[in-house]
């Protein structure tokens, strides 16, 4: 799955290219393309912003239109503040990189479009886009630099990678088999039935069924199911045991 790749419209300031490369670096983007930097290309001070981050900057491309910079890409969306005169559907960048994702999951190609410093993206270049990004900013202060705004909308797709597979399993065997839970919870739930614990018997269907969930909830593993028979079983013969002792008491 190839990553979004970044096109900052008229970039003024080499720090800001840099800046965007080293937030680039941060979430897992390579592809940099500059569509006419005002003050031309390359320019050192870009490397010295990016703090080591030096691949998006060494392989970026410069292009003399925003047409030209997009035309390998299937889907693209624009940041502004503002849908301007354009009548567009407005995403959040949370909304965009879950898209994206989708759309890089097909292996089609996607960039996000960042406009320049002080002027943003024109009407034309917003026109070849197929939605609006925006960042749900305070309106009493709505301006973002380009940094930030590259910084969020990168965050934000850094995270629908990461959640591919849930964080608090992901470095853990994998949940057991139904069958192995089922195994488990008709083991525990004989035993229990043997020591009087559904009662009264009308309540059995209810009983079992919250205990299935609180168990189920846990997302045992293999490796768990088979200690937690293990663990029944032992308890089992322990009460065995006690019953034994007692019976022998008795006959003395």
């Amino acid at each position: 799955m190839m990553p979004p790749c970044v096109i900052l419209d008229k970039p003024q300031l080499a720090e800001n290219i840099g800046a965007v490369a080293r937030v680039m670096a941060n979430f897992g983007l390579e592809d940099l393309r500059l569509v006419s930097p005002r003050d031309g290309w390359p320019q050192d001070r870009a490397w010295s912003s990016a703090s080591g981050a030096n691949w998006p900057l060494d392989n970026a491309r410069v292009f003399s239109s925003v047409a030209e910079a997009v035309g390998d890409l299937r889907l693209l969306y624009a940041t502004t503040a503002r849908p301007r005169e354009t009548q567009m559907p407005v995403l959040t960048a949370r909304e965009a990189a879950a898209n994206m994702n989708a759309a890089a999951g097909q292996g089609l190609a996607v960039g996000l479009l960042f406009g320049a410093e002080r002027a943003g993206l024109e009407t034309a270049d917003l026109a070849l886009a197929g939605a609006i990004v925006t960042i749900p900013v305070d309106p009493r202060f709505h301006s973002l630099n380009l940094v930030q705004a590259v910084s969020i909308t990168a965050y934000e797709w850094r995270l629908t990678v990461m959640d591919a597979v849930s964080p608090k399993f992901r470095d853990i065997e994998p949940p057991a088999a139904q069958s192995a839970l089922i195994g488990l919870y008709e083991h525990l739930e004989s035993e229990l039935e043997t020591s009087g614990f559904f009662f009264p018997p009308e309540n059995r269907p209810s009983m079992v069924r919250n205990l299935r969930v609180a168990l189920g909830r846990a997302r045992f593993t293999e490796q768990e199911t088979r200690t937690l028979r293990g663990v029944i079983t032992a308890l089992v013969r322990g009460r065995g045991r006690t019953l034994a002792r007692l019976a022998t008491k008795g006959e003395g």
